[in-house]
């Protein structure tokens, strides 16, 4: 039965299969998909939809150029591209490309300056690797070929990381034995090592063997005819011994393997030898150095420098030995013969070393010249007589044996050096100081050398004026003037002659620079001898004059500038000022000033200086004349200027009333000065107590001038100090800023009317630098504003941004080092502040304070400790004269006498000497100050122009403005 279903199931299969596959070549149930029942969704792939972008179809002749240029009906581009280009449209390009060459070449030189200011910086900023090693790159011209030939092969560094870390220290745990045996270390009987390690002792050995073996070395190098060992130093000499470790051990043995193939592969080769031998010296072993340099002479006998260094390795009477040898080799070096000349200590032994090297090299100059420096005159003469005629072509050697000549001797020697070298410009000179130390003309020698057009052109004028230089140098003025006389105008025969007088100031002012102060005043007298009539020459040389010379000369020069220059009114003034002021001349000066006027009738600043002269001598009725004259406008000068000082100068004698008039009609005359306003609103607040006129002068002065900022500073405190309306000032001030923006002084006036809220007036500041980054006095109030912990940083900040060249910032930080009692710093400060601006006199009253303070601290501190020295030495004298029962003995009057006498003295006299130098410290500020008249600085202005102070000396005024100044620092 089983078989049979079997059989059934066997038979049925095959009709089964084909049953199933009927579907097969038949249409699709509607809404069908494929796979859909199994979760299967269609997706598709880059390979069936193509590339994302589409290839640009290539252009045809009919294509626009340009995306949507239809769409503008204004737009004309590629409009005749499908005409035929022809002649005429070539030219028209060409036309456009011009213009374009021309408009981009406009700004070229400013483009181009700019970019490379930009690649300038940037490369400071940034340098390049090859800029940062230059100045190694340099250093390694000096190697000599030793230096090269003595660097290291180059060795495999690959792995070196992984063996170091190898070679590194490992830590294990410690062991029991270790712990029990540290645990009775500190017992009293300590038990036996229980540790079976075996101490090598054989090492042990070695190493003290290789100790012993160094030591020997470097003490057989120092052995002599005499003893080496100094008994007394020797346990100190022991401290000195370098005993060498392992590593440099093993690296001397590989650098003397190496050595060694250098020496067998080419014995001939010297540097070798020597590297060899230096190699033994630095490892101590001396003896070896001097058996390998000997073995290096031997095979290398044509080589100086391997002699030299076997005789600075040896003893000194080994190497005269060497040496020796050494000349037999190489009779013509010169290194050598020098070298044994120096071995030797008796002068005669090295005059005859000189002389036989002298036999085999006749023609060497730095033989000769070593021969004759050890000679006295007379056999000098002798020896450069015999050098000249070896070695005609040195000028060195005749110019030696001109100076140890007669006069008559030396001009013949000198004409015999011409003749042997024509070419030679120093033997001109020589020939012309030699005629100037007899005071003789020089000038025809030196003409006489510039007809060799060849030897001049050859030098140039930069070189002759460093010839001039060395002149004057060497105590010879003439040659100097001589010289610059012939050699100034080379190379500038075709310049104009502006370019020229550029040219000779610059050089005068190089010359002054370097401290050649007669080169400069021989280069302003040729020039002034070529250009007669230029101010701004004559102006330069008066200065150098009146900063080098003495006073006639100065005199002398300016007499002269007014005789080419009459109409150039500083010239004048200077001649004037130097009368009055520097010649104490006051006749002199009204002599100048007469005679300007004859030449400048017309001018301001001489009618000024004239008044200025009379009002400074207390001849104010002159002055009162002088100004009436000037105010005339057909003779005088009748500008703003003369009627300011006029109504100033009424005002200094306290005749307001002629000064307010003079003021109405001066504003009447010239409303467009500010000063006049100002001048004017002043009489009336402060001198005749009318600030309501004042209000409407400053008002009226405002509408005029509306970019004058001391107005609207005038205005504003104005209405602060007489009418107490600080919201009015505030406005005026608003307005002043709005009409005047990026002005310090409308800020720092703002910021001083907020002293009662001081977090008003902190944001204003910081308003005010951001505004006004560059302001010194801004950055100053800032510094004085901000809280003790703060000021340093703030001063950081204002160095940086005013680039640490303001003298109001240099001060005040000077001020902060004073309040923090940083005596040093602060001084050096304040001198630099006043070196920087010597005409800011707050820095110079500063600093004047400054010292007046620390004397007067110092001199206390001083009477002091006297005082307390005093005491306790006079409470000793009483305590020994005290009676006693075991010392019965009254003080006698020689015991008085010495009583009185026994205070120490030293205090005083360390007092006299500090009180000498801080006497001449005050003075060079005052007379420092005083040579440099300041005219700027807060507080010198408000004492300078007060006019109590009109006409008191700048001393005066610098010790009022002193007495004015309180603590360096707010607390």
């Amino acid at each position: 039965m089983a078989a049979k279903s079997k059989f059934l199931i066997i038979s049925l299969r095959p009709q089964m299969i084909r049953a199933n596959k009927d579907f097969i070549g038949k249409p699709a149930p509607p809404n069908y998909v494929a796979g859909l029942g199994r979760g299967a969704t269609g997706f598709t792939t880059r390979s069936d939809i193509g590339p994302a972008r589409e290839n640009i179809p290539e252009a045809t002749p009919n294509n626009d150029d340009e995306y949507d240029q239809n769409q503008d009906p204004e737009n004309e581009t590629g409009l005749f591209n499908s005409a035929p280009y022809e002649q005429d449209d070539e030219e028209a390009d060409q036309i456009w490309k011009a213009i374009d060459e021309n408009m981009d070449s406009r700004r070229k030189i400013r483009r181009e300056k700019r970019e490379r200011e930009e690649l300038q910086a940037y490369r400071e900023q940034r340098p390049a690797i090859k800029a940062q090693f230059s100045d190694q790159r340099r250093q390694l011209a000096k190697l000599s070929e030793d230096d090269w030939a003595n660097i290291p092969e180059a060795t495999n560094q690959s792995g070196q990381k992984r063996k170091k870390l190898e070679r590194m220290e490992k830590f294990s745990a410690i062991p029991d034995t270790l712990i029990s045996a540290y645990s009775n270390s500190d017992g009293i009987e300590t038990p036996l090592s229980s540790s079976g390690a075996v101490t090598n002792f054989a090492e042990i050995g070695k190493a003290r063997d290789r100790v012993l073996g160094i030591k020997l070395d470097q003490a057989e190098g120092t052995l002599s005819t005499n003893s080496s060992v100094d008994p007394k130093g020797y346990l100190t000499s022991l401290n000195s011994v370098v005993v060498k470790s392992a590593t440099e051990v093993g690296d001397i043995q590989k650098a003397r393997t190496l050595l060694k193939s250098v020496t067998i592969t080419n014995p001939k080769h010297a540097p070798g030898w020597i590297a060899a031998a230096r190699l033994e010296e630095v490892a101590g072993k001396l003896a070896a150095a001097r058996v390998t340099i000997r073995k290096g002479c031997e095979l290398c006998p044509k080589n100086e420098d391997i002699w030299l260094e076997s005789a600075r390795l040896n003893t000194t009477e080994n190497a005269k030995v060497i040496l020796g040898a050494a000349v037999k080799s190489l009779p013509q070096s010169i290194k050598i013969w020098q070298a044994a000349a120096e071995l030797e200590k008796d002068l005669q032994r090295k005059k005859r070393v000189f002389r036989r090297a002298l036999e085999f090299i006749p023609t060497s100059v730095v033989l000769w010249k070593a021969a004759v420096s050890l000679e006295e005159a007379d056999d000098a003469k002798i020896l450069l007589s015999r050098a000249v005629e070896l070695i005609p072509m040195s000028i060195e050697l005749w110019l030696a044996l001109a100076r140890l000549e007669t006069y008559e001797n030396a001009r013949i020697v000198l004409n015999r050096a011409r003749a042997a070298v024509p070419t030679s410009h120093e033997i001109w000179i020589s020939a012309a100081q030699l005629e100037e130390s007899q005071n003789k003309p020089v000038s025809h020698v030196i003409e006489r050398a510039f007809k060799n057009r060849s030897m001049v052109l050859g030098l140039g004028r930069e070189k002759w004026i460093g010839e001039a230089e060395k002149s004057e140098k060497d105590g010879f003025p003439n040659v100097t003037q001589a010289i610059i006389d012939c050699s100034l105008s080379l190379g500038l025969e075709e310049d104009d002659e502006l370019h020229k007088l550029d040219i000779w100031i610059s050089d005068a002012e190089s010359s002054i620079s370097r401290g050649h102060i007669e080169t400069a005043r021989a280069i302003y007298a040729y020039s002034l001898k070529t250009v007669t009539t230029d101010s701004e020459l004559w102006i330069s040389a008066a200065m150098l004059e009146r900063n080098h010379g003495t006073p006639a000369s100065f005199d002398s020069l300016l007499r002269r500038a007014v005789e080419y220059c009459p109409k150039t009114e500083s010239l004048w003034l200077m001649a004037a000022k130097e009368k009055w002021v520097w010649g104490n001349d006051v006749d002199g000066a009204r002599t100048i000033l007469r005679e300007a006027f004859r030449f400048n009738p017309r001018s301001e600043s001489i009618w000024l200086a004239a008044v200025k002269l009379e009002s400074s001598n207390q001849e104010y009725d002159r002055a009162r004349l002088l100004l009436d004259r000037a105010r005339d406008e057909k003779n005088g000068a009748g500008t703003a200027r003369v009627w300011m000082k006029s109504i100033v100068f009424e005002r200094q004698l306290n005749d307001y009333n002629k000064a307010s008039d003079l003021a109405n009609q001066a504003v009447e005359k010239f409303p467009k000065f500010p000063k006049l306003w100002m001048v004017k609103g002043q009489i009336e607040w402060h001198d005749l107590s009318d600030p309501v006129a004042a209000r409407d002068s400053f008002s009226k002065g405002l509408k005029h001038n509306p970019k004058s900022v001391p107005l609207w500073l005038l205005a504003s405190q104005l209405e602060t100090q007489a009418f107490s309306l600080q919201i009015k000032a505030r406005a005026i001030l608003e307005r002043a800023r709005i009409i005047n923006p990026n002005v310090p002084e409308l800020w720092l006036e703002a910021v001083r009317i907020e002293t009662e809220n001081p977090q008003i007036a902190k944001s204003l500041l910081s308003r005010a630098v951001k505004d006004c980054p560059k302001s010194g006095i801004l950055w100053s109030e800032f510094i004085i504003r901000e809280s003790r912990p703060q000021r340093k940083a703030k001063s950081v900040d204002a160095l940086k941004n005013c680039d640490n060249n303001d003298p109001v910032i240099v001060s005040t930080i000077a001020r902060l080092f004073w309040s923090e009692r940083k005596i040093d710093k602060a001084r050096s400060w304040f001198e630099r502040s006043c070196k920087l601006d010597p005409k800011y006199g707050d820095g110079w009253a500063w600093w004047l304070k400054f010292e007046q303070e620390i004397f007067a601290l110092e001199s206390k501190k001083v009477e002091t400790n006297a005082s307390q020295s005093s005491k306790s030495h006079f409470s000793n004298l009483d305590s020994n004269s005290t009676l006693s029962k075991d010392n019965p003995i009254k003080p006698t009057s020689s015991n008085t006498s010495l009583q009185n006498q026994s205070v120490p003295n030293e205090i005083d006299a360390s007092t006299g000497l500090q009180n000498q130098a801080e006497t001449k410290l005050f003075q060079k500020i005052i007379d420092s100050a005083v040579l440099a008249s300041p005219s700027r600085g807060e507080m010198w202005i408000k004492v300078a122009k007060d006019p109590k102070n009109a006409f008191l000396p700048v001393k005066e005024i610098l010790d009022l403005v002193v007495a004015s100044l309180s603590l360096p620092m707010p607390y």
